[in-house]
């Protein structure tokens, strides 16, 4: 007894590094100052909390930024706890106390004199991360509290100029601060937020979406695609002058063939949004289809065209001819796309054939 068919597996659609590109994560690490802080301000911008995203973020890293490097909003003016500071260490160490008090007694300096109201979140940012020390005093409140009075009376962990600034109302704020406001702010995290803009984050890393194989045409027309099938149908029996159902269509030399050349491009197309909804945040497919539509309108409602299926041959006809660069999905548009949009289109009932 024979054995049974393997079936091949379909390729999926997927994001691809090129050859011979970095790692995104190695990549931030060649990065200057001024870029790495603009690639955490363009990650905040793709930020969700929930349903909330941030209404403005400002890269303010310079001198006079008070410590802000990344400015993000949650509303337009920043009262307390409606704002996030993070803080854009591009080192090539992972970060230490060492690195962070001298940051934070800056921070304590601008809060006690009152030049901006108290974050919701202090993030600190860095293409190695935090090393285990800093990850642990994160992990303690308490204990990040103690280790930063410790080192700041000491004069230790590069504060040996600041002792003095450790004023009695220094102490009080600082007694009084909520450390759990202090967190790190993974690359992982920032590159998971980057990459919800799909376009700039493949164009900086060198990552090109690649389209898996398209659907297999179902051998009987699907729910789905009666809209554009019927269409057709309707177009056949103008045609005929005959009237006829999909058996009788099926059964049907010219006209099967021609159904069947239609579905093919509809399966096509539907590769092709399929890819779009797996690869980009916003409905590019949808967006092509407008395009479709408005360049092969004109042509479609010409009143010379008297038989629906002279009106989809002029569609289909139109439609191969567009230049759709405009499209985010023009580089990956395969023979059958095109035409086969012309029959999503008709399958929204945004067109008809048949008068």
């Amino acid at each position: 007894m024979p054995s049974p068919a393997t079936l091949k597996t379909p390729n999926p659609n997927r994001l691809v590094v090129k050859r011979g590109t970095v790692p995104p994560s190695v990549y931030l690490q060649t990065l200057s100052d001024k870029q790495w802080e603009e690639f955490i301000a363009a990650a905040c911008r793709q930020r969700t909390m929930g349903s909330r995203k941030y209404v403005s973020v400002k890269v303010l890293g310079n001198s006079g930024d008070k410590g802000r490097d990344v400015e993000a909003r949650l509303q337009t003016d920043a009262e307390p706890d409606t704002w996030d500071l993070y803080q854009a260490k591009h080192y090539g160490n992972r970060l230490s106390p060492g690195n962070a008090y001298p940051e934070l007694v800056k921070f304590f300096g601008h809060l006690l004199v009152g030049s901006f109201k108290v974050p919701r979140k202090y993030y600190f940012c860095a293409p190695k991360n935090v090393g285990p020390e800093l990850h642990d005093l994160l992990a303690k409140p308490d204990q990040l509290r103690a280790g930063l009075l410790r080192a700041w009376q000491d004069g230790t962990h590069g504060l040996k100029d600041h002792v003095a600034k450790l004023t009695p109302e220094m102490r009080t704020l600082i007694d009084a601060f909520d450390f759990k406001r202090f967190e790190e702010c993974q690359v992982v995290e920032l590159l998971d937020w980057h990459a919800r803009d799909v376009g700039p984050h493949c164009k900086l890393f060198g990552i090109e979406p690649e389209r898996g194989d398209d659907p297999v045409v179902p051998t009987s027309a699907q729910p789905h695609e009666l809209t554009y099938v019927e269409e057709l149908i309707r177009a056949y029996v103008e045609d005929s002058g005959a009237p006829m159902g999909l058996k009788e269509v099926l059964a049907d030399e010219g006209y099967g063939e021609h159904l069947a050349a239609a579905r093919e491009a509809f399966y096509a197309a539907e590769g092709l949004k399929r890819f779009s909804r797996d690869i980009y945040v916003e409905d590019e497919f949808e967006k092509l289809l407008d395009m479709v539509l408005q360049g092969i309108k004109l042509k479609v409602k010409s009143p010379r065209l008297k038989t629906g299926l002279e009106r989809h041959d002029a569609a289909i006809e139109a439609a191969q001819g567009l230049i759709v660069t405009d499209s985010v999905l023009h580089s990956r548009l395969r023979g059958g796309d095109l035409p086969g949009t012309c029959q999503h289109i008709v399958n929204e009932k945004k067109l008809k054939w048949v008068r």
